[in-house]
């Protein structure tokens, strides 16, 4: 089923454009792909990209309910032709959304394959992006509220999370998990003596 991909305020989005149009910003970014595109670009997939705070035990997810999120901007794909190049990201300032920088690598390529494999899931979700910093992991997060404002909400038990590639060590890239299920296993890894990853979470042995 379509995905319920949410509009991005429009001044993110300007910004974005100006920088696309922007000899100076394309030029001075760190993306040769994008700085070798010849013809135009367009900025597409507007993902929130929220946070979410640290786990611990003694924190509400060791209660049975989420811990809290926070967003903390907006990403975008850029596209070229029929294919996706970069991405830009934008931050909130006092003065409103504005453009942060563009950038390339792993996570452009694994954002595309993961929204594709979310739309043949069957059901109809909003996504978002879900960063975990202490364990330098970023996952898709699909909303089951699609109708929900892309900047606040918290991660529902049925929501599912899809860990993008790079995955951190023994979870599985592109697998999705309900957040029930794969929040404890980041709150046992950000604690001592954490426990094997149980083996449907695994990723498989080469």
């Amino acid at each position: 089923m379509p995905l319920h991909v949410p509009p991005a305020p429009a001044p993110a989005l300007r910004s974005v454009l100006a920088a696309l149009g922007s000899p100076t910003a394309v030029h001075e970014a760190h993306t040769p792909a994008l700085r070798s595109v010849q013809g135009p670009m367009t900025a597409e997939l507007p993902l929130p990209v929220h946070v979410l705070d640290r786990l611990s035990v003694s924190g509400h997810a060791s209660a049975g309910r989420p811990p809290r999120t926070r967003l903390t901007g907006w990403r975008f794909l850029i596209r070229s032709g029929d294919r996706f190049v970069a991405a830009a990201d934008t931050r909130l300032t006092p003065d409103g959304w504005a453009f942060s920088h563009f950038f390339e690598g792993p996570y452009v390529a694994a954002t595309e394959r993961a929204l594709r494999q979310a739309e043949s899931l069957g059901k109809s979700y909003q996504p978002r992006l879900l960063s975990v910093p202490e364990l330098y992991m970023l996952t898709l997060w699909l909303h089951g509220a699609v109708g929900a404002d892309a900047s606040s909400g918290l991660p529902a038990a049925a929501d599912l999370l899809v860990p993008l590639a790079p995955a951190p060590p023994g979870i599985a890239a592109y697998r999705p998990h309900p957040v029930s299920e794969l929040l404890p296993v980041l709150i046992h890894r950000l604690t001592p003596a954490a426990p094997p990853v149980p083996p449907s979470l695994a990723a498989p042995a080469a």
